[in-house]
Formats: C-alpha cells, sequence, structure tokens
C-alpha cells in the first residue's frame, strides 16, 4: 500500500509537470508567433541610419537659420569693423548707416539664408533618397517627419533671409 501511494504521488507531479511545460511551451508560441525572427544583417542594422542623421542635420541647420549663428554673428560684428573704418568723418550720415549697419545686417542675412538653403537641400536629398535605393524598402515614417521639418524650417529661413537681405522686413531706417 506504501508503494502505491508513492507511485500515485509520483505519477500526479510527473503529469502536473507535463502539463506546466506544455502551458508554458504553447504560451510563448503564441507571444512570439510560430515564425522565428529573421536574423539582422549589418546592412538591415543600419538602414536608416544615415538617412535619420541627415534629417536631425536637416532640421537643425533650419532652426540655425531663424535663430542666427556663431559665424552669421562673427561675420556680422566683422562687416559693422570695415564699416566704421572704412567710412569717412565726412560721409553723409545715410551712408554712415549703410556702411555700419546695413551692411552688417545683410551680411547676417547671407549666413542664415546659407544655413536655410543647406537646410533644404539636406531635407530634400533625405525625402528623395528612398527613390534611388533598394525598391521595397521603406523609409521610417520619423525620417520623413523630421526632414520635412528641416525642409519647412529652411523654407520659411531662406524667405526671411531674402527679405532681410532686400530691406523690405526691418529696412534701415531713412537719414532724413
Amino acid at each position: 500500500m506504501a508503494t502505491n501511494a508513492v507511485d500515485e504521488t509520483e505519477a500526479t507531479e510527473a503529469t502536473t509537470d507535463e502539463k506546466a511545460v506544455d502551458i508554458t511551451e504553447s504560451e510563448s508560441d503564441e507571444v512570439t508567433g510560430s515564425e522565428a525572427p529573421a536574423p539582422v544583417t549589418k546592412e538591415d542594422g543600419s538602414q536608416g541610419v544615415g538617412q535619420g542623421a541627415g534629417a536631425v542635420v536637416s532640421a537643425a541647420l533650419g532652426v540655425v537659420s531663424l535663430t542666427g549663428s556663431w559665424v552669421g554673428t562673427v561675420a556680422s560684428a566683422r562687416r559693422n569693423l570695415i564699416g566704421q573704418l572704412e567710412t569717412a568723418q565726412n560721409a553723409s550720415v545715410a551712408k554712415q548707416i549703410q556702411a555700419v549697419y546695413g551692411d552688417a545686417w545683410q551680411t547676417t542675412a547671407l549666413w542664415g539664408g546659407l544655413f536655410a538653403l543647406t537646410a533644404l537641400v539636406v531635407g530634400v536629398v533625405v525625402l528623395a533618397r528612398p527613390a534611388f535605393g533598394t525598391p521595397g524598402r521603406v523609409q521610417a515614417p520619423w525620417i520623413k517627419s523630421v526632414a520635412w521639418a528641416g525642409v519647412a524650417l529652411g523654407v520659411v529661413g531662406l524667405l526671411l533671409a531674402v527679405l532681410k537681405y532686400t530691406d523690405v522686413l526691418l529696412g534701415l531706417p531713412s537719414a532724413s
């Protein structure tokens, strides 16, 4: 009788362990699916890195074109100094204003326009890249969004730079 009780206990434990194993295996199949994941190759892992970096650079250059850059500030200060040195004491007030402030303002606008144009070109290249790549590969949505943001900021920055350079936006005061 003791032998029967031990045999029944071992059989019950074995059956319970088999069920636990079966349940675990079936749950893991449902979670992961019956297909094994495709191996990640070097090409797949780095597929969007360059495009993503280009999109971020485009957006950053667009922001720089709107807010100004260190290069633009230094070029503007340099142009201001040149204007002060080249302007004669007996020059008219209008010529002094143009040489000291106007040329510096246009230099700032020129650098802002260069950053905006660069942002625009980089953004368009990122957006056009999939057309020249492997057919069937889809560009990540975030890359498209950031690249479009860079293009939009580039267009706005370029428009503002042209308006500043031509004195339509915040032109110099008249020396009347």
